[in-house]
């Protein structure tokens, strides 16, 4: 029997790189593009949104975008690295409760006296020039967590309360409590809402999903009612009219915003409400493009997350094993919830929460988390059954060098 030389050689460092990163296929097209033009959008909105508060509380017309066009190429440039790093490194047990680990003790650094305080909240930790807001990590660790835990049970253990619930639910409540206790309410929202959706899709028990959902509910509703600055929230955005000048000040702003734009808008810079809407390129960046660029400009932005989350859901059903398909089911739903809620939220649908709109919001936590996302979903692209994000057809082989073949005789 005779083995040929090249057969039993050692990966070369080039081989071994590829191992590392994913070079099994393109990147899918429309959803990279997507993101670009998300990021850039965002740049541009933030500058239109805050010229004005920026030239009066800092006499300089250009501070936050200054700021933010930094995190864009750095978002971007992150999307890109992630994106070539092969989704299933995540999907061992030591990155991802590694992830964990350090989210964790981020949240609790934050809330132990090490946070940085705004608007009465305690959400951000100040590492360098970056104000880090452990609640973003939290929402893409949960996914990726969730990822390899449901990837592990097969069908029967899905079904099982105490194999297929609990211990989901166990690490979302250790989550949300943490969240809860800075306080960021809408953060634990996110949070069991993405617990409840993967489990859904992975085949848990709907009536175990429902019923933990009614009990949650009566929990919101008892943190909401009992916590004197939520209930007056709430009251306020139900008589906003009577509160326009207080505490649904800044809700009832973002709605003439909206209302003030028509069709078409008043034209990218032109928008006035940018006067009386505080901090509009934050949370409410979606009210100045509305009256900016009018409803065409609303339902444009809408279009691009759509797509965004429609080939996302397609990259998960084109994934080659279940974790790729939980992690980008997952991070899909993540950026729907944060669009749908933050849209609400500037539009009076829902009462205010400090939830960014993803790629579009100034502030680099939210924008390199969000990029971050981004790349694994798009990793998770590249691995699409047939190599391409855009046919039907075989398996993505794995990279070159990964596997020594068998010996020849």
């Amino acid at each position: 029997m005779t083995v040929g030389a090249t057969e039993l050689r050692k990966p070369s460092l080039r081989e071994r790189a590829e191992r590392l990163l994913s070079i099994a296929g393109p990147v899918d097209p429309i959803m990279a593009a997507v993101v670009v033009t998300l990021v850039a959008f965002g740049v541009v909105m933030v500058y239109s949104a805050s010229a004005i508060e920026a030239t009066v509380q800092h006499k300089d017309a250009q501070y936050f975008l200054k700021r933010q066009v930094p995190f864009g190429f750095v978002g971007l440039a992150l999307a890109w690295i992630v994106s070539r790093i092969d989704y299933r490194r995540y999907q061992k047990a030591g990155t991802t409760y590694g992830i964990l680990a350090v989210v964790v003790a981020l949240l609790v650094a934050a809330i132990a006296g090490l946070g940085k305080t705004g608007g009465g909240a305690t959400r951000w930790l100040a590492i360098g020039p970056v104000h880090v807001q452990p609640a973003e990590l939290a929402k893409l660790s949960i996914v990726i967590w969730l990822a390899y835990s449901l990837a592990k049970k097969g069908a029967e253990e899905m079904k099982s309360f105490a194999y297929g619930f609990l211990p989901q639910l166990i690490m979302a409540l250790l989550l949300m409590a943490l969240c809860l206790k800075q306080p960021d309410f809408g953060s634990a929202v996110v949070l069991l809402l993405l617990t409840f959706t993967l489990m859904f899709i992975a085949g848990a028990k709907v009536g175990y999903i429902m019923g933990a959902l009614l009990i949650g509910s009566a929990v919101g509703a008892a943190l909401v009612r009992f916590r004197e600055y939520r209930w007056e929230r709430i009251q306020a955005w139900l008589e906003m009219e009577a509160h326009r000048q207080d505490l649904a000040y800044q809700p009832f702003q973002a709605r003439m915003s909206f209302g003030s734009g028509g069709l078409f808008g008043l034209g990218l810079g032109k928008g006035l409400q940018i006067l009386y809407l505080p901090e509009a390129h934050t949370d409410f960046v979606s009210a100045v493009v509305g009256e900016e660029l009018g409803f065409l400009g609303i339902a444009l932005l809408c279009a691009a997350y759509v797509t965004l989350v429609v080939r996302g859901v397609r990259a998960a059903f084109k994934a080659p094993d279940d974790f790729g398909t939980y992690l980008a089911f997952g991070i899909s739903t993540l950026f729907a919830l944060q669009v749908l809620i933050n849209l609400a939220m500037a539009m009076s649908l829902l009462p205010t929460k400090g939830l960014a709109l993803p790629f579009m919001s100034y502030g680099g936590s939210s924008l390199l988390v969000n990029a971050i996302a981004a790349g694994i979903l798009l990793n998770v692209s590249r691995h699409a059954r047939d190599g391409s994000p855009a046919k039907d057809g075989e398996l993505t082989p794995d990279p070159p060098g990964v596997e020594v073949r068998e010996a020849a005789s």
